[in-house]
C-alpha cells in the first residue's frame, strides 16, 4: 500500500509540473478581433512566442489575456520605415486611427 501512495503521489506532482510548464508558453485568455463591428476571429490562449497573423486587416482589438501585445500594420510584426507599432495592455482594447491603416499582425511583449 505505501509504495502506491508515493506513486500517486509522485504522479500528481510531475502532472503538475507538466501543466504549469506548458502554461508559461502560452497568453492566457484570449484575443479578439473586429473590423468595424464585424467579427474577425477569437484567438484562445495563444503561444507567447512568435508573430501571429490576423486572417485580414482588423480595426478593433480586444486583449482579454494575461500578457501585453504589440500590434503591428504588417503580416509579419515588422515595423515598416515611418511607421510604429502599438502596445496594448493585458486586459484591454485599442481601436485603429484611420490614418494608420489596418492591424494585420501581433506579438506579446517580452515581460
Amino acid at each position: 500500500m505505501r509504495a502506491s501512495r508515493s506513486l500517486a503521489a509522485l504522479t500528481a506532482v510531475a502532472s503538475l509540473g507538466i501543466a504549469l510548464t506548458a502554461c508559461q508558453d502560452q497568453a492566457s485568455g484570449t484575443v479578439v478581433a473586429h473590423t468595424g463591428a464585424r467579427y474577425v476571429e477569437t484567438l484562445t490562449n495563444p503561444p507567447i512566442r512568435g508573430c501571429h497573423r490576423f486572417r485580414e486587416g482588423v480595426t478593433n482589438i480586444k486583449n482579454y489575456t494575461l500578457s501585453s501585445m504589440l500590434l503591428y500594420t504588417t503580416p509579419d510584426c515588422t515595423v515598416p520605415p515611418g511607421g510604429s507599432r502599438i502596445y496594448v495592455d493585458m486586459q484591454s482594447s485599442d481601436q485603429v486611427v484611420p490614418a494608420s491603416g489596418l492591424w494585420r499582425s501581433f506579438s506579446f511583449a517580452p515581460e
